[in-house]
């Protein structure tokens, strides 16, 4: 069995970060593991408080994985400071790890922030070279490529700066501008994945799904190409079963986990 491991924050609600990349992991059928950079009290409605793991125990986890089940894709998600950044890029170095995935994380969908103050430009210049592809959103594009992103043109012209800068392909996500959620694919041509938006107001956790699912599908083999087209399929018809796990209080009334809409489905092959 092929195993990926995601790098990320807790979730304590279950839809985002590393509980969202082990379901996603494991129904796109490859083994999970799991580093995490921090504890998160937080759930469909707002994040309440974050919790980082010290720079040190970040590195005790990486090397416990490594050294025993060396992981065929990595993902990598919220990372919330330079220190744990520039561990995490240095071990990747030490194993010389394969496909790797960074879903440049900086701002949770209920809009609280989730990156320290010049840890995006780290990001950029120690962890970005590892990389395989890198899925930023619009906004998160929009601080990588210094500049403001309103048309499909505009994504053009970011993705090529950060992919001639950073040297990995750029899956920027499209799905913050008006009309439909067309993402592009960048890594010297240009690959446009179109679809429809869906009219679902719980979108907790999608960034984090597309991202573990498109590492799943890279330990499997595929080339990137097809994992985010396989990715891509995942993620909509998640958005789409609407699952409605009922109880919220909050603005988003329907608290929603995307995973669990293939509780019951094969897995994805």
């Amino acid at each position: 069995m092929k195993t990926s491991l995601t790098i990320a924050g807790s979730d304590s609600s279950g839809g985002a970060g590393i509980q969202a990349d082990i379901k996603t992991m494991t129904m796109n059928g490859v083994y999970a593991m799991s580093v995490i950079t921090a504890l998160t009290a937080q759930n469909t409605m707002g994040v309440r408080e974050i919790f980082e793991v010290a720079p040190g125990f970040l590195k005790q986890q990486l090397d416990a994985v490594f050294e025993d089940i060396f992981p065929d894709s990595v993902k990598i998600g919220m990372v919330s400071s330079v220190e744990l950044i520039n561990v995490i890029a240095e071990r990747l170095r030490y194993y010389k790890a394969e496909n790797v995935v960074v879903d440049p994380v900086m701002v949770a969908t209920s809009g609280a922030s989730l990156i320290s103050s010049g840890a995006a430009q780290t990001m950029k210049t120690k962890l970005f070279p590892f990389a395989k592809l890198i899925t930023p959103n619009i906004p998160e594009a929009s601080v990588l490529a210094e500049m403001d992103i309103n048309c499909r043109e505009d994504m053009i012209t970011a993705a090529k700066k950060i992919y001639a800068e950073c040297g990995c392909a750029v899956l920027l996500k499209g799905g913050h501008l008006k009309g439909n959620a067309d993402d592009l694919l960048y890594n010297g041509k240009e690959r446009w994945f179109c679809s429809k938006k869906i009219d679902n107001p719980n979108t907790h956790g999608t960034g984090c799904t597309l991202s573990s699912a498109i590492a799943a599908n890279l330990a499997k083999g595929f080339d990137i190409d097809e994992a985010v087209a396989k990715a891509k399929a995942y993620i909509s018809g998640a958005i789409a079963a609407k699952l409605d796990l009922g109880k919220g209080r909050g603005p988003m009334k329907h608290n929603f986990d995307l995973n669990s809409c293939f509780a019951e489905e094969k897995i994805y092959d």
